[in-house]
């Protein structure tokens, strides 16, 4: 089954800076998953059973860690539960951290992107904050409009930058 993506949606774990999420006993995505399930999300059983079982919760369909590494939450053709009211036509990608990123986080974040944009070549590349109301009818969400401040950069900066590192949300 695959469903229309309009959006990759980029957000952050809202966890410490270049700590890294997951270790030797646990994921970044069972984390995760442990959390989402405190807030009341859930899998459906179906999807569940054919895709990442263990995941009962997790509303991303990517996490990235600190060391770059990539891990799945949710098939791409379930629906997330990442950014209320655009779920059944986004791809949520999440990154372990708040506002600044590793390197390697910045390099897989790239790497994804460029083949989500491969497969949904007319998807929109946003991040969490960028899909908040537009409370003043401007035509701009500005920073007092926004409901989160995920992913804790500018992804229209990011993208014009050519999906480099912003040097200012760079973990050194």
């Amino acid at each position: 089954m695959s469903r229309p993506i309009s959006l990759i949606v980029i957000h952050c774990s809202a966890s410490a800076n270049g700590r890294q999420l997951g270790s030797r006993t646990q994921s970044a995505t069972a984390v995760i998953d442990g959390w989402h399930a405190q807030r009341g999300f859930q899998r459906q059983r179906a999807a569940r059973a054919a895709f990442n079982p263990d995941l009962a919760a997790i509303g991303y369909h990517f996490v990235l860690d600190t060391d770059g590494s990539k891990h799945t939450g949710r098939a791409m053709a379930e629906v997330g539960a990442h950014v209320q009211g655009f779920n059944s036509q986004s791809i949520g990608i999440c990154l372990v951290g708040t506002s600044r990123f590793t390197r390697a986080q910045w390099d897989a974040l790239h790497s994804l992107v460029k083949a989500l944009k491969a497969q949904y070549p007319a998807a929109r590349v946003v991040g969490h904050r960028d899909l908040s109301p537009d409370k003043d009818g401007d035509g701009t969400v500005e920073p007092a409009e926004w409901l989160k401040t995920c992913p804790g950069f500018n992804v229209a900066d990011w993208l014009q930058a050519g999906m480099k590192p912003l040097p200012a949300n760079l973990q050194a």
